[in-house]
């Protein structure tokens, strides 16, 4: 059963479900504009609870219940209603510091990012917060960040509700340890291998000896994810639903 799971599963569909079972037992998950796979973990994970779980997805009309978007997000958080996020970054380090601003010395960057947002805010604030990147190369996974959008730990002084939970990318996941500021490697996903993880990350990290697979979902989740919830991603990212679902969105 196993191997048939294997061979049809998409890429993103592993990242869906491995980012979906972080959110189990959580009340409220929110999810960033131009976030389809967390988006779809979200919801996942939300249909697993029988909807117990509160998602807030910006940038959709029909799993959002906020009518002026961030700024109702922003509350929420310092409200500590919030219990799950996601951030990304054109480059991640290994104290999970991101940037979100570009590469070079700033102001003088040779490549811009989209901006940090409300990144560092939501990172001080959120107690579990995912990075996520599906990309995984040492360009992106560096030793040191050109800037610190949003710094992934502070000083022992200073009172910090959030932080990083987990790095998941397109070959593994890192657990972080917030004691050591360091990631830890807790599993590959089929198809990649330890020596290959070492290879395409910029930064030094902590491994056991045996590093165990990345778990595939069963045939029920798959059913799950590739029916209602990929009916429900559509209605926010109809291009990525139909490329990876098939699914057909009303007009």
């Amino acid at each position: 059963m196993n191997g048939e799971i294997a061979s049809s599963l998409a890429p993103e569909e592993l990242l869906i479900t491995t980012v979906a079972d972080m959110l189990s037992g959580l009340r409220h998950v929110a999810v960033g504009a131009q976030s389809p796979i967390p988006g779809s973990a979200a919801l996942l994970a939300r249909a697993r609870s029988d909807g117990a779980l509160r998602v807030s997805m910006l940038g959709s009309e029909t799993h959002s219940p906020f009518t002026d978007g961030g700024r109702e997000l922003f509350d929420c958080a310092a409200q500590g209603r919030i219990d799950a996020f996601f951030l990304s970054g054109g480059q991640i380090d290994g104290e999970a510091n991101i940037n979100l601003v570009g590469i070079g010395d700033y102001p003088e960057t040779k490549v811009r990012f989209p901006g940090s947002f409300g990144s560092a805010y939501l990172y001080f604030l959120v107690p579990r917060v995912i990075l996520f990147r599906e990309e995984h190369t040492a360009r992106v996974l560096v030793p040191k960040v050109d800037f610190v959008s949003a710094p992934g730990s502070s000083d022992t002084n200073m009172n910090r509700t959030g932080g990083p939970h987990a790095l998941v990318t397109g070959r593994g996941v890192f657990d972080f340890d917030a004691n050591k500021r360091r990631f830890r490697l807790s599993s590959v996903h089929p198809g990649h291998d330890t020596d290959e993880i070492r290879e395409h990350t910029g930064f030094d990290y902590d491994s056991g000896e045996q590093v165990p697979e990345t778990r595939l979902p069963d045939g029920p989740t798959l059913e799950l994810l590739r029916g209602q919830v990929a009916d429900e991603v559509a209605e926010t990212y109809p291009a990525f639903a139909t490329r990876l679902f098939g699914a057909v969105t009303a007009p």
